[in-house]
């Protein structure tokens, strides 16, 4: 293994989203982060460059505001990141997100290793990187919680529904990993300051000779609505316990709930 890439996704900070009176999203005071589950690809790609001695990029596919991800990115092990800033991002599904970095993974060259986040934090569609593997006809392996390199083969314990599944790939391939493969380094001023010098790339949509009907979504959407629960509120306080119990259970089956 010669080099890494990290896909990531530049989101909005979904603890600063407020749920408005009609249940309509405010997002006026927002920030953005990296996706979540991407710090973890982020952070898997640092610790393999790091062990094997190898290069690490990461390519990022958002509007203009992505721009603002490069030094939080640089600052967590990469030695480069290529960015895309187009307004076909606004809309953009897994369909039009990996025929974005598909073609732009063609024009940077070759990599050994492609790491994705399980799912991204707004959206959670778990498509992307099964998408790039097939746009770009190499293997794919998902679900992944641990990740090791050796002799020129990559072994990935991947966590299924109901059983552990161990695959042995030989690269190039793409693998989108779970959270709990790692836990993603919190930069340091060090790091900080010397993302400051490392290197990152615009990489313009226009020069990547997509056709527009590969930059129309299949899916769109609509409306996105807030989700408020109304609960109950009863408290049972009898003296004894076994009572309460029995008043919780006996209200619950009164819902149809056991």
């Amino acid at each position: 293994m010669q080099k890494l890439l990290v896909c990531y996704k530049w989101v909005l900070d979904e603890q600063d989203i407020k749920i408005a009176g009609d249940l309509s999203l405010d997002t006026g005071r927002a920030k953005y982060k990296i996706s979540d589950y991407d710090k973890n690809a982020i952070e898997e790609g640092a610790l393999l460059a790091e062990k094997h001695g190898v290069s690490v990029e990461a390519l990022t596919f958002g509007t203009a505001s992505v721009k603002q991800s490069l030094k939080d990115a640089l600052s967590r092990g990469l030695d480069k990141v290529y960015w895309i800033g187009d307004a076909a991002s606004e809309q953009a599904d897994a369909f039009v997100t990996a025929n974005v970095l598909t073609a732009a993974i063609k024009k940077l060259g070759q990599y050994d290793l492609i790491l994705c986040g399980e799912g991204s934090s707004d959206s959670y569609n778990q498509q992307t990187a099964p998408r790039l593997a097939a746009l770009l006809g190499i293997p794919a392996i998902t679900f992944v919680q641990k990740l090791t390199m050796a002799d020129g083969q990559v072994v990935a314990t991947r966590k299924l529904g109901d059983c552990i599944e161990e695959i042995t790939v030989v690269g190039p391939a793409v693998i989108s990993v779970l959270p709990e493969i790692n836990k993603p380094r919190i930069p340091g001023l060090k790091q900080v300051m010397a993302a400051s010098k490392k290197p990152s790339e615009e990489v313009k949509i226009s020069d990547l000779g997509i056709a527009a009907e590969e930059l129309s979504p299949k899916v769109r959407s609509l409306a996105l609505k807030g989700y408020v629960m109304d609960r109950k509120k009863v408290i049972f306080k009898e003296a004894n316990q076994a009572d309460n119990v029995a008043k919780l259970v006996a209200s619950l089956a009164q819902e149809g709930l056991c």
